[in-house]
């Protein structure tokens, strides 16, 4: 149940993620260059990540043990992944493109967004200390 719970929380990753993707774009790529926007943006992101599980993981699921943070934060990156490469085959990328970005000497850090995605649940848990085992 805890994990049907949480997929309001990966839900709120979307948006965020969205709105990093404008920032990129439109402000930090102007403002420091296309090289130092894109892993900026990813630091961002894992950041916001790690600040939305932070804020709502504890209001949610209630009662969430190691296992249970260790269980949604894999369904989470499942699904991250999974949307990631569903929605860029809809925009028309290609699967090595899709790739590239797993490939952090191109100075993308979606690897490090990915970590995030897989343990804000854990770390919530840990230093939060509002949750019960």
């Amino acid at each position: 149940m805890n994990i049907l719970k949480s997929l309001i929380i990966w839900l709120c990753f979307i948006p965020v993620a969205f709105l990093d993707g404008g920032l990129r774009e439109h402000v930090l790529v102007e403002a420091i260059g296309e090289e130092w926007a894109l892993p900026v943006g990813g630091i961002i992101l894992s950041v916001c990540i790690f600040l939305v599980t932070w804020l709502l993981l504890p209001r949610i699921v209630k009662v969430c043990t190691f296992r249970d943070c260790w269980l949604i934060g894999i369904c989470w990156t499942v699904l991250t992944v999974a949307f990631e490469f569903a929605a860029g085959l809809a925009g028309g990328n290609t699967v090595t493109e899709l790739l590239n970005a797993y490939n952090p000497l191109t100075g993308n850090l979606w690897l490090l967004v990915l970590a995030a995605v897989l343990l804000s649940p854990v770390m919530t848990r840990k230093y939060r200390k509002r949750t019960i085992e």
